[in-house]
């Protein structure tokens, strides 16, 4: 299908963006990488009268190190984030996750902001994000502000950006020295998590001193097994600590059931899959 007339801006800077943004209103689409929109647009399934195309601003690819955390331009895209090396050096959950993300040609068109401003529940960067206490920027017409990842996932495709706000880079702190993977279970090869787990551990003398991990499409949004890093910490890094941690994976969560599981099947796969994740991070 062909989508519904829409007028195409495209800024060269946040401010323009922004201006753009108030100037169509509330039927305004931004588009970053366009590998989820695009596909809704075909099959008007949304039909916006303005799409403000971000790809023309320089300022929002790229990650820079500004002291104790790592700061990702939205417009990253996975290709870069999956290479880049300070991401390797200090987020490495972030680049285990990116590797999984479609296929090449998806990962050099979808951006990191695109995945998390989208809030799909089986996206695959969203629990990492989470897990690693990402923070989103956010511009608007009133300036920019910052939302701590607990706080910007509200729902099914619902976050905390408001209708005229742009997220245009993600500050991420620094897990140097951690060791990470990203476990996921899907029916067929590129498509959606049926689950997932985003896992990062550090680890001294032998025994697990701290964990994150976080759970893909076990809720409307991600979400962190706390129950997980508790039973993990202080614990020795052996398979029997781990076994018994990640029975504890499904506590707290609410997965919804469809065509590719049921609920309790996803309650199983989140305790199956942490404690690859985390066998995997600790034998590895």
């Amino acid at each position: 299908m062909i989508p519904a007339p829409f007028d195409y801006v495209v800024p060269s800077t946040v401010e323009e963006a922004v201006r753009a943004l108030v100037d169509a209103g509330e039927d305004a689409k931004v588009i970053a990488g366009g590998q989820s929109l695009l596909p809704v647009l075909r099959l008007r399934m949304a039909a916006p009268t303005t799409l403000i195309d971000l790809n023309r601003i320089g300022e929002l690819r790229g990650v820079r190190d500004e002291g104790d955390f790592l700061v990702i331009g939205a417009m990253t895209t996975h290709h870069d984030i999956q290479r880049d090396p300070l991401i390797a050096d200090h987020a490495e959950l972030l680049a285990k996750a990116t590797a999984t993300v479609a296929d090449p040609q998806i990962r050099h068109r979808g951006t990191f902001g695109g995945s998390l401003a989208h809030a799909d529940p089986a996206g695959d960067l969203a629990a990492p994000a989470l897990a690693l206490d990402a923070e989103m920027v956010l511009h608007g017409p009133d300036g920019a502000r910052t939302v701590p990842a607990v706080e910007f996932f509200q729902d099914f495709f619902t976050t905390a950006m408001r209708p005229n706000e742009i997220l245009t880079e993600i500050r991420v702190p620094k897990f140097t020295g951690w060791r990470a993977h990203y476990e996921k279970f899907n029916r067929v090869a590129q498509a959606w998590s049926i689950v997932g787990v985003a896992t990062t551990v550090r680890t001294e003398a032998g025994t697990i001193a701290e964990a994150r991990v976080g759970l893909t499409n076990m809720a409307p949004v991600p979400l962190r097994a706390w129950a997980v890093e508790e039973a993990l910490v202080g614990q020795p890094a052996t398979a029997e600590a781990i076994r018994a941690a990640a029975e504890r994976a499904a506590e707290g969560t609410s997965p919804t059931a469809d065509g590719n599981a049921d609920a309790e099947y996803r309650q199983h796969l989140a305790r199956v899959l942490t404690g690859r994740a985390v066998s995997t991070v600790i034998g590895g």
